[in-house]
């Protein structure tokens, strides 16, 4: 643990690996002197963000990360941008209140409701309030057990490293080696943006035709590294496009084995029309709740692509001209994977 003191701005006193052991953080603690000011709690909640879970002030990566904020009174800044962020980056934000405003010093607070727009999520869980600063004491024990309760840290997940992604890769005669290399190099791409381990983000990957094969399950690979070796192992397979039957394959053979808290994600790249029905699979998909992105190329028809793809279509179906121009959609899927995650409901 370490210790960031605000008032016109934040400082650390010291990160978290300045002190390994709690006799050396207790006298730490009771050298810290009142630097004064105003609270301006949404600066030091950006200062945290930006730099004190970093891996070279001691982050390390597995371990929640969680923010307790102590504020007397009101914060005189705002800080609903500020923890928006922080709950983006990972970080659990806990909010102890200390005297609140009374109703004569109301008209002072610059964001009313400050303490639900801080904390990770608005249930209850994450704010506490104390009337003085003499009752600070009673909110050890509570505190500390939430801390705690591992699971219940809810933002600790982030749209990097909470989703079990299955690549839905078409190998059909009309895509052709070199093209097919640059689908895997895409897929790579994309890859590369995740927190992979068995925790994290999972990824599988199905190919097909007229038929499907099963190139890796959620479970096979657990390292980045081990990911990234086997989609270049992925070996061309050339026939025909039959893209319904490889979404209901991906359903039973990928995401039937998909962990019950992890968002499921399907990514579907084709280079034609289908042979066979894609509206029935796609909306199976859509009703076992796995968010499809539908990424056509050259022959792809647009109105299968929307029919595919989760609604709003405009967000998850892309199409491009050309195999060599689909790098160019990495970032936009990443971003609105993440845009979606969120957009979720807080409380």
């Amino acid at each position: 643990m370490g210790v960031v003191q605000y008032g016109d701005n934040p400082a650390t006193h010291f990160n978290l690996k300045t002190h390994t052991n709690s006799r050396d953080l207790k006298t730490a603690i009771e050298k810290i002197t009142q630097r004064g000011g105003l609270s301006n709690v949404g600066r030091a909640i950006s200062f945290v963000t930006k730099n004190f879970f970093s891996k070279a002030n001691g982050n390390r990566s597995g371990a929640p990360n969680v923010v307790v904020v102590m504020v007397d009174g009101w914060p005189t800044d705002k800080v609903e941008e500020a923890s928006r962020l922080a709950r983006e980056s990972g970080i659990n934000i806990f909010f102890i209140t200390i005297e609140g405003a009374a109703e004569n010093e109301k008209q002072y607070v610059v964001e009313p409701n400050f303490a639900n727009k801080a904390v990770c999520r608005t249930n209850g869980f994450y704010s506490l309030h104390v009337q003085s600063w003499f009752g600070l004491h009673k909110t050890l024990q509570p505190l500390v057990k939430r801390v705690c309760d591992t699971d219940r840290l809810a933002c600790s997940k982030t749209c990097l490293n909470s989703a079990d992604i299955g690549f839905v890769i078409d190998g059909s005669s009309s895509v052709g080696t070199g093209n097919f290399r640059t689908v895997l190099q895409f897929v790579t791409n994309l890859t590369k943006e995740f927190e992979i381990s068995d925790t994290d983000t999972r990824i599988g990957a199905v190919q097909y035709t007229y038929e499907q094969r099963l190139e890796f399950g959620f479970d096979k690979y657990s390292s980045k590294p081990d990911i990234l070796n086997a989609i270049k192992r992925v070996g061309y397979w050339s026939g025909g496009t039959s893209t319904g039957a490889a979404i209901n394959f991906a359903l039973e053979q990928l995401f039937k084995k998909s962990k019950p808290n992890k968002r499921k994600l399907m990514i579907l790249i084709t280079d034609g029309r289908s042979y066979d029905d894609v509206r029935i699979p796609a909306m199976a998909a859509h009703l076992k709740g796995v968010i499809t992105y539908a990424i056509g190329v050259a022959w792809a028809a647009q109105e299968e692509l929307e029919v595919i793809a989760t609604h709003p279509a405009r967000d998850h179906s892309f199409f491009v001209d050309e195999f060599d121009n689909l790098h160019q959609y990495v970032p936009r899927i990443i971003q609105n994977i993440c845009t979606e995650f969120n957009s979720q409901p807080r409380n």
